[in-house]
């Protein structure tokens, strides 16, 4: 076992877990529509602490051993203003941005161009049609909301993700939480720390890569 795999030891998605107040609306979403398998379903009486509601946990397979999953509890009201954007977890006041109330949400990865347009063109046939389609800098990726009203993409890859990216994107998280924790946190301060970073490295690296150039 490698240093990296003593200290990385998890193994992707079990399974990700979302309430719902409608169950059927949730079924027909992902099972009918977009034929997600069901692959499990827990039936829980008197479960937990004292008045916690009876509910029934149900999950279906997305792909490679992961499930996506939902809680319903039985006669649990929903929460909030129900007119008020977001979704079963989330309400939020009108003047909450959309981009802010779409960052959470479940992204799904499928292998190919055809695959990712017959998820489109079930999508388009249904109650929940694509919200819209964008090509990323690396993947392509199909948008909507379920019945719960969370943000489901499903995407594939447009290449290969590089070594020389996984880099970049370890400078910028450094450089991100340097000016975060510095109270000045700002793209053009992140920017500046990121330049800072490359060049209190770039010894350190070249050294590296002279030692992996001689084995």
């Amino acid at each position: 076992m490698t240093e990296h795999d003593e200290a990385h030891r998890v193994r992707g998605v079990d399974h990700a877990a979302f309430p719902t107040f409608d169950p059927v609306g949730t079924v027909r979403f992902y099972r009918d529509v977009l034929k997600f398998p069901v692959v499990h379903s827990i039936c829980a009486a008197g479960w937990g602490p004292e008045k916690h509601p009876d509910f029934i946990h149900f999950f279906f397979d997305i792909g490679n051993g992961d499930r996506m999953a939902f809680f319903y509890y039985f006669g649990l009201e929903p929460y909030g203003d129900q007119s008020a954007p977001g979704d079963s977890w989330a309400r939020f006041a009108q003047d909450v941005p959309v981009f802010f109330r779409n960052s959470r949400h479940l992204a799904i990865h499928v292998d190919s161009e055809e695959d990712l347009l017959e998820y489109r063109r079930r999508l388009d046939e249904s109650e929940w049609p694509c919200e819209m389609q964008v090509m990323h800098e690396t993947i392509e990726s199909i948008y909507t909301h379920d019945p719960n009203g969370y943000m489901l993409e499903i995407t594939r890859a447009l290449r290969p993700v590089t070594a020389q990216e996984d880099l970049d994107a370890q400078l910028t998280l450094d450089a991100l939480c340097d000016v975060v924790t510095a109270g000045s946190a700002s793209l053009d301060s992140l920017l500046t720390r990121k330049a800072e970073l490359i060049v209190e490295r770039a010894e350190s690296w070249a050294r590296t890569h002279a030692v992996e150039v001689e084995r």
